[in-house]
């Protein structure tokens, strides 16, 4: 109905978004409501995998935990980082294999899933491509108060989460 979408500004009247920072030893998440153009944390964290374990099974404990925190959030859409290449090609393997992993647990359940460029995030959050992270962390405090990060690519993914509030279809 016409109130339910926003009171017809085209916001969905709330929105649950789970921001990503993938990487393969910890992929940061963040969980935040977008209700109009107003933000609130629901919840934030880390997925941390053990360098002593197989790539498979990292991988395997990336998409277990995202699943667990996909069953409890239910989240509505979700927002990944873009991939950014490094000097080590290898890394940058590995990076692309935890975002894949990401990118394909989020669509299972069937929801959008917006991707960003960490230029783009950066603007969003803190209005300047270039940000530093003291800056985004800054932002995030400001946007969403209260919040306890738990970690920076926790923070990271909380940002990510807020540029999709930002750019979501309106």
């Amino acid at each position: 109905s016409w109130l339910l979408s926003g009171g017809g500004w085209g916001y969905p009247f709330k929105m649950i978004i789970l921001g990503l920072d993938p990487g393969l030893g910890t992929t940061g998440w963040g969980v935040i409501v977008a209700d109009g153009n107003r933000l609130s944390h629901i919840a934030n964290g880390q997925i941390k995998t053990d360098t002593k374990m197989s790539l498979a099974s990292r991988l395997l404990k990336l998409d277990l935990e995202l699943t667990d925190l996909l069953l409890e959030y239910k989240p509505d859409g979700a927002a990944v980082e873009e991939v950014y290449v490094n000097s080590n090609p290898q890394s940058t393997l590995k990076l692309g294999q935890a975002r894949g992993v990401v990118l394909l647990g989020a669509s299972r359940t069937g929801i959008e899933v917006g991707e960003y460029s960490a230029r783009t995030v950066k603007k969003s959050v803190v209005g300047v491509g270039r940000a530093d992270k003291a800056q985004i962390q800054a932002m995030i405090r400001i946007l969403l108060p209260g919040v306890k990060l738990a970690g920076p690519d926790a923070a990271d993914a909380l940002a990510v989460a807020i540029t999709h509030a930002h750019h979501r279809k309106r």
